[in-house]
């Protein structure tokens, strides 16, 4: 009788044993957001254009600078992130667009290092005269979005998109997107003044 006990405890032990337990993979909470609604910007710099109403604060002031420059943040507190604007006056005498040029794309490739990739779409609207660049960096990178604009005489205009989290590129995904997308509104509706 023990030993029938033994061998069925065996049997038991042995059928019991099926498959593997896998533990589930971290999960991210789903996020959606408002279809974006854009109305144009009415700030005293020298070119406007159109904002997402979901960004609660644009704050602008003067940058300290012997040529006409300006700093714009597009703030979106629900989303954590903010899109920083720089406008800088191209002055022939003593800086040039190729400078500016230069110190756009090194700030880019200043990505290199973290970035998983980097796509790069050229912009050009003729009748308005702007003519730029979107870069989008995929990975966990500091800026998922930067672009820059001109109209090749006297505008030049950075910007880059910027959360006040760790970056996790799983994590800022959809908010990166919804912003990435305001960033292109912002090329498409810029008008020089």
């Amino acid at each position: 009788m023990k030993h029938s006990f033994y061998l069925l405890a065996v049997i038991i032990m042995c059928l019991s044993c099926g498959q593997d337990y896998i533990p589930k993979p971290k999960g991210y909470l789903r996020l959606e957001y408002p279809e974006a609604q854009y109305k144009n910007t009415n700030i005293d710099v020298p070119f406007s254009f159109e904002a997402n109403n979901l960004a609660s604060k644009i704050k602008y002031k003067k940058l300290k600078s012997t040529k006409e420059s300006y700093g714009i943040n597009i703030e979106y507190p629900t989303l954590k992130g903010t899109i920083f604007l720089t406008y800088k006056a191209i002055d022939g005498d003593s800086v040039t667009l190729t400078e500016y040029l230069k110190d756009a794309q090194k700030f880019t490739l200043e990505h290199t290092i973290k970035a998983d990739e980097i796509p790069v779409f050229p912009y050009e609207n003729k009748k308005r005269k702007v003519y730029g660049v979107f870069s989008e960096v995929k990975g966990n990178v500091a800026s998922p979005a930067q672009f820059y604009v001109t109209d090749s005489v006297k505008h030049f205009l950075v910007g880059s998109l910027y959360f006040y989290a760790k970056p996790n590129y799983d994590s800022i995904l959809p908010a990166a997107n919804y912003l990435k997308k305001d960033m292109v509104q912002i090329m498409e509706s810029l008008h020089w003044e």
